[in-house]
């Protein structure tokens, strides 16, 4: 035991990049970044990493884990200078989306700028042409989507047969969205002698099977205990009747606390009706997920990240490929059917060390999916009951009689378009398998099994049509919104 004890203690010392044996060109780049002291993820693995070994990484989103493997991969590929192979990369990383395959390629840009090193991205949704030629001379680091790559791979314009180094990262989102078969015909295409990082926020049984068949003699390195959340988030449920949940959303927005706001929604068409809503009230949104075009989607970043809209409506796409420290708050409007998937929306805030609020709206037909949201997190999420609240259901009217929006019947959880794998949650997976081609596959999402269903006026009462009240559900009557007191807190 001394021995570990030994490496514990060495560990808990790195405090400093400089002490994490980096070259001066990427402690340059760091400090030109303004990094200094490593996140614990960082200081565990990037020793192990720099002297070759397999790596088991299980870490939550936002904890820097994308530094953890690129900065001594870097370094690795700068020490032992050679050509790259023609149509083929030194450095594969696999990412389950186009969002975070962008950032983590500029992640490598970024780090190694004083290296001379070439790095490339591919995905779909966009022209094969200037990806084969940027992949014809040879890259040194390849940031690719899996259906994209094995689009390549057999079209012939890459072979990654002389890969020494490969990274997957996300490893479970690329599970829920339909990914293992594609990565295991790209595994199979690898060297045999290659380094291998694997990267999971959760670790299921078929991420576990898949790391062991990739992985010899691993270090594992955990830093949170699996698919717990984020402790800096302060995150709430309020029960709402589904058709209060646009009156409630627009209540949140009253509060200028929400300067920078993710709203989450189940399904592509559930966004668009969404931003749609937040527009007509005011508020500057844009929506993203699989039917927007690359371009649409990466305005839309852009827009958001530069505080031209407070909101950005997104399906689980985003859920891991956002990147945006300044995140005030994430709200989920509809819950996710994947209870991991809670986990990582709520991640897109509290990032580089802030703090941040996560709110989730639930409905009566959700309760399931919030009892096993808990279970998998190990936590009860504090709770407040909105429903029949006489001041949503006013501002549902107004909003009915201003925007001639009638109201909307719950859209069933089990009609997700993100539908969770059979390791996720014993159902069938909706996803593509290739998932790279087109703007719909990379996203994971399926086309919703039914068009929405309206009925009612909005002026009607909050249980909709031939409801019955809920169960224990009390009035509110008057006094005001509570939501300013949570806020406050």
């Amino acid at each position: 035991m001394r021995p570990r004890i030994a490496l514990r203690e060495r560990l808990q010392a790195l405090t400093q990049f400089t002490d994490l044996g980096l070259a001066k060109p990427l402690l340059k780049a760091l400090a030109e970044e303004g990094y200094q002291a490593p996140t614990p993820i960082q200081a565990k693995a990037i020793p192990g990493v720099l002297a070759g070994r397999d790596l088991l990484g299980i870490a939550q989103t936002g904890t820097g884990k994308t530094a953890a493997f690129a900065l001594p991969i870097l370094q690795r590929l700068a020490e032992d200078r050679r050509p790259a192979p023609r149509r083929g990369c030194r450095a594969l990383v696999l990412s389950p989306t186009r969002e975070l395959a962008t950032q983590i390629a500029e992640s490598f840009k970024t780090y190694g700028r004083h290296l001379g090193l070439t790095v490339a991205v591919v995905f779909g949704g966009v022209k094969y042409g200037p990806q084969m030629r940027a992949l014809a001379g040879g890259i040194d680091v390849l940031v690719a989507t899996p259906g994209r790559l094995l689009d390549h791979m057999e079209q012939k314009s890459i072979n990654v047969g002389a890969t020494e180094i490969f990274v997957l990262d996300e490893a479970d989102q690329m599970l829920d969205l339909g990914f293992l078969v594609p990565i295991r015909k790209v595994v199979r295409e690898l060297p045999k002698e290659r380094q291998n990082l694997f990267f999971s926020a959760t670790m299921p049984g078929e991420i576990g099977k898949l790391a062991g068949e990739m992985l010899r003699d691993p270090q594992k390195v955990e830093v949170t205990p699996q698919s717990t959340t984020v402790e800096r988030v302060n995150q709430q449920v309020l029960f709402v009747e589904q058709q209060r949940k646009r009156a409630l959303l627009a209540e949140l927005f009253d509060d200028p606390a929400f300067t920078r706001v993710i709203v989450f929604t189940r399904t592509k068409r559930g966004a668009d009706r969404v931003a749609k809503s937040l527009e007509q009230g005011g508020v500057e949104a844009a929506a993203i997920h699989g039917d927007k075009s690359q371009g649409q989607r990466e305005r839309a970043l852009a827009a958001f990240k530069a505080g031209q809209v407070r909101a950005l409506v997104a399906t689980d796409i985003a859920a891991r490929g956002i990147d945006i420290d300044a995140v005030t708050h994430v709200v989920q409007y509809e819950l996710p059917n994947v209870p991991e998937a809670y986990v990582h929306r709520i991640g897109r805030t509290a990032r580089a060390g802030a703090k941040g609020s996560a709110v989730a709206f639930c409905a009566d037909d959700e309760r399931n999916l919030l009892r096993d949201i808990q279970k998998v997190t190990r936590q009860a999420i504090p709770s407040f009951d909105r429903r029949n609240d006489r001041h949503l259901g006013a501002a549902l009217a107004v909003m009915g009689e201003l925007k001639g929006v009638r109201e909307e019947r719950p859209a069933q959880p089990h009609r997700s378009e993100q539908k969770p794998s059979h390791s996720a949650r014993g159902r069938r997976s909706g996803a593509n398998p290739h998932g790279g081609s087109g703007a719909k596959a990379h996203g994971g999402e399926a086309r919703p099994a039914t068009k929405p269903a309206y009925g009612g006026s909005a002026a009607k009462p909050a249980g909709g049509r031939g409801r019955k009240r809920p169960q224990g559900a009390r009035a509110e009557g008057g006094g005001g919104s509570p939501w300013s007191n949570w806020t406050s807190r």
